[in-house]
């Protein structure tokens, strides 16, 4: 199993979800538990992950609501 990438939490998840998306990269729902999510940050081939944002942040909760990713 490849190693995963340190976990982060951001100050404001969902811009840097934005500008991720944005930038043609793409980004994963990789879990979810009662108000908290992690995030996989995925370079553009959807291929490696290269960051993980772990944040309970309602903003990001409302962002994200059910996708399980940017391509939702």
């Amino acid at each position: 199993m490849p190693e995963q990438p340190p976990a982060t939490a951001p100050q404001d998840a969902v811009a840097i979800l934005r500008r991720w998306q944005d930038s043609g990269t793409m980004w994963r729902v990789v879990g979810r538990r009662a108000g908290q999510l992690t995030i996989g940050l995925f370079q553009c081939t959807g291929g490696e992950e290269v960051d993980r944002i772990v944040s309970s942040d309602p903003a990001l909760l409302r962002f994200v609501g059910d996708r399980g990713s940017s391509e939702d």
